[in-house]
């Protein structure tokens, strides 16, 4: 009988898996970087262990000092969690070797599905349907589009469409470095890439004693990057029949491998019920949850159970109702999906929805790991119903700190295709982003809100009424800026000048206005440099500008940290609107940036290696006149 478990992963995962520890009355193990010392897992835990370093290469990828973590905090298990070590099969041997209980499949298991090119290979033989490899070297015309895939990775890195043939020779490369950086392994392959394809996935659960559950489908097809973004159970896609197909598909590829515990099998469908065999995720998926408030499973505790021998019973339970599942991602959608960093002050979601987080108030996000904050996930009778919940958690949450991907999400499941489950792979690129990602409050009423909130701030403890003077002159003026817009606020009084808009009540945290009226009400949060009234997010722009605080004209700064990883051009090169001027990797994706029109580069003051601070200038692109 297990009595301490290590969770060999950080953040949200941690969290999780220690949540169930504690149901289970198990103790609990954590491991951190120094950029994770006050992560809420590390507080949470019995025992902690530090990992010297921040890069994941220094830390939660060191299978060695994992292992010498277990023993130090008096582990007898490890559980991997989801990502870095999480399907290496040479860490859950490593684990064994000592001693110590793998919650997870067998490594050889592990081992093979760990090379796409092998899963499909076994798949195959097992009869599972599967998408024909390419090699990238033979690919032709009559082929395309493809999508370029690392062989030994997942959750989108290493992946690339090709529509045109004269890409593809830079589009492989590119896709062999992130794959290099990111999984150890540069091989990849390709494979006819279908536009607007389903992606569903089954979640089976396997003992050592010969039972292989499905535990229903999950649809994950709303992606960017190829990287999930909405999940939900069950699938609108799969009927009767199809379910029964994709489950004994799925049963195929466990046997076939000899799996034991949680995995997934994730197919690429199409809407006429046709479906390919993707990958195995030999591990828990980021998007468990869903499954669970369909089933009332509790998952990570089966895990435990099957690795100390327990039984399955002989069938699982019956799904009910539906659950919708979205990440909320430090990120600007409508910014091509740049990572956000910064200090996250406040983080609260309302509602009666499951809440699965490795933040809280005064985390600070940075550039070491993946931008998820948090998994928001809804259960309810019908479909529809589990999205209007989801989307009131999300709207009324309150997010104050970092540019996320709240409104994109919200506006998501508020869409008509959505709500008709027309949920395929394209969602992105039909409907959108300017469209999708549109915020969701009223940027001129949260100004006006945030002025007469700071003008309660200002006169608190203080005599004088707002906007008081010895001689009525002008009003009181005030500016905010909100992604790039600004609005200026003009006030006397209660009144702001011009406008059909009367102050009610205003303290530094909530104000009443008047609205042509109706009585609207706000929430505010007040941190240095930034206003948060509702979902959005304004900044004090100040009446004057310090002296050389401007850029020089066709600056290109670094819109996040992070560090240069390749440079396409030298300085006095001539370049064109949307050309390549180099890439930044942060947060474990790539990130180009483009010359904003046609020109020569003046400047380039950067070298490939070197970090980078957010606000840095990157290049000086002057334009031609």
């Amino acid at each position: 009988m297990l009595t301490t478990i290590l969770v060999a992963n950080r953040g949200e995962i941690a969290r999780r898996v220690f949540r169930t520890c504690a149901e289970l009355g198990l103790g609990k193990a954590a491991v951190f970087s120094d950029a994770d010392a006050g992560a809420p897992h590390v507080r949470e835990a019995d025992a902690a262990v530090r990992l010297p370093g921040d890069a994941p290469s220094d830390t939660y990828l060191r299978a060695d000092l994992l292992v010498e973590a277990a023993k130090a905090a008096g582990a007898d298990a490890v559980h991997p969690g989801y990502g870095f070590l999480s399907e290496n099969a040479a860490f859950a041997r490593a684990v064994l070797d000592a001693g110590l209980t793998w919650i997870g499949p067998p490594p050889a298991a592990i081992e093979a599905m760990g090379s796409k090119v092998e899963a499909k290979r076994i798949m195959a033989d097992a009869g599972v349907p599967v998408l024909a490899e390419l090699d990238p070297e033979r690919v032709t015309e009559a082929d395309l589009p493809v999508l370029i895939k690392a062989s030994a990775g997942g959750g989108g890195r290493g992946m690339r469409v090709v529509r045109e043939l004269d890409e593809l020779t830079d589009a492989v490369a590119s896709a062999q470095a992130e794959a290099a950086s990111a999984f150890g392994d540069p091989t990849v392959f390709c494979e006819r890439y279908l536009e607007t394809g389903r992606h569903i996935e089954v979640q089976v659960l396997a003992d050592t004693h010969g039972t292989v559950w499905t535990v229903g489908e999950r649809e994950c097809s709303i992606q960017r990057r190829h990287q999930k973004v909405v999940e939900e159970s069950p699938s609108p896609l799969v009927d009767e029949p199809m379910r029964a197909a994709l489950f004994e598909a799925a049963r195929k590829a466990a046997q076939a491998i000899d799996y034991v515990g949680a995995g997934t099998v994730e197919f690429l469908a199409t809407e006429n019920g046709e479906f390919f065999f993707l990958e195995m995720n030999t591990r828990l998926q980021v998007e468990h949850p869903v499954t669970e408030l369909v089933t009332g499973l509790d998952l990570v505790a089966w895990q435990i159970r099957v690795a100390e021998g327990a039984a399955l019973p002989p069938e699982p339970p019956s799904p009910n109702g539906h659950a919708i599942e979205v990440r909320l991602y430090a990120e600007d959608p409508a910014a091509d999906w740049q990572p956000q960093t910064g200090t996250l002050h406040h983080f609260a979601v309302p509602g009666d929805v499951r809440v699965d987080s490795g933040v809280e108030d005064g985390s600070v996000i940075g550039v070491h790991y993946d931008p998820m904050l948090a998994k928001v996930i809804a259960w309810a009778p019908t479909r529809a119903e589990a999205a209007r919940k989801l989307a009131a958690a999300l709207a009324g949450a309150e997010i104050h700190g970092v540019r996320t991907n709240r409104d994109l999400l919200v506006n998501v499941l508020r869409h008509p295709e959505f709500l008709a489950g027309n949920t395929d792979t394209a969602f992105f690129g039909r409907h959108g982003l300017d469209t999708l990602a549109a915020p969701l409050g009223d940027e001129r009423l949260a100004a006006v809100a945030a002025a007469f909130a700071d003008a309660a701030a200002n006169r608190a403890g203080k005599r004088l009424p707002g906007g008081w003077r010895n001689v009525r002159s002008a009003p009181q003026r005030k500016r905010y800026a909100v992604g790039g817009r600004e609005y200026e606020v003009a006030y006397t009084g209660n009144r702001v000048e011009g406008e059909d808009i009367t102050l009610v009540h205003a303290t530094p945290e909530r104000v009443v206005l008047d609205v042509s009226g109706v009585r609207r009400s706000f929430s505010v949060g007040r941190y240095p440099g930034l206003v948060c009234v509702g979902p959005v997010s304004l900044t004090p722009v100040p009446r004057f500008t310090e002296p050389g605080s401007a850029l020089v004209a066709g600056s290109l700064v670094a819109p996040m940290p992070g560090t240069v990883l390749r440079i396409a051009v030298e300085p006095g090169a001539a370049v064109s609107a949307g050309d390549p001027l180099l890439w930044l990797e942060a947060m474990k994706m790539e990130h180009r940036i483009t010359a904003p029109a046609d020109g020569v580069v003046a400047e380039l003051p950067v070298s490939v290696g070197q970090q980078v601070e957010v606000g840095a200038v990157l290049a000086v692109v002057k334009e031609q006149q």
